[in-house]
């Protein structure tokens, strides 16, 4: 009866320190490897500008709409432009601003110059005889144009120039923040909207609307 229970006794010491070296192991030895985190995806341009609504018309207000009764609203914060009756939203679009370092100057302006097929005298491509980029995203105040080159300035379709120093609204490309050297680009269907329902003198104020 003795050795029985010396061997029950026994068997039980075993079993708790077994038990206990297991745990042991697990509280203080080798852990599985955490999964590597995975790096966040950058998001494409073409999902930013997903992100702005497109341009809204309201219908029977631009039936209303002239050259003479309209007023345009830019809001740098919300990244829209708005045609505008009074107080009333004929069109409302997308716009980039100017970027850090080249912002939009805010204010009050009024339309200076209209012109459909406007180039930028400042901004734009070192180009060959045959037309072919040959260096792209040039300013033709800082960069030298390489041999057999000269500049062509980029595209500003509808343009509505708002001060001297050449900023003004037209069709560009729409990332979905402010990325341009100061102009307000719009889309082309917005640019061509605003473009043919206003005249030079028609007020602009730009700022945090």
């Amino acid at each position: 009866m003795r050795l029985k229970i010396t061997i029950l006794a026994y068997t039980l010491f075993l079993t708790v320190f077994t038990c206990s070296i297991n745990g042991q192991f697990r509280l203080f030895g080798p852990r599985s490897p955490r999964p590597t985190p995975q790096p966040k995806q950058m998001r494409t341009a073409s999902q930013l500008i997903s992100r702005q609504p497109p341009l809204k018309v309201d219908q029977g207000l631009l039936q209303q709409a002239t050259p003479d009764n309209t007023r345009i609203v830019v809001s740098i914060p919300k990244q829209r432009a708005y045609l505008k009756i009074g107080d009333q939203v004929v069109a409302d679009g997308p716009i980039s601003s100017g970027k850090r370092g080249h912002g939009t100057p805010t204010g009050h302006f009024t339309v200076m110059e209209k012109d459909p097929n406007h180039h930028s005298n400042l901004y734009g491509n070192f180009v060959d005889g045959s037309g072919r980029i040959v260096r792209g995203g040039v300013s033709a105040k800082v960069d030298s144009a390489p041999s057999g080159t000269h500049f062509a300035g980029a595209p500003m379709k509808w343009f509505l120039r708002l001060t001297g120093e050449g900023v003004g609204m037209h069709v560009g490309i729409l990332p979905g923040y402010p990325a341009s050297h100061g102009c307000i680009r719009q889309s082309d269907d917005g640019a061509k909207l605003f473009y043919d329902h206003v005249k030079v003198g028609t007020p602009v104020d730009v700022g945090d609307y």
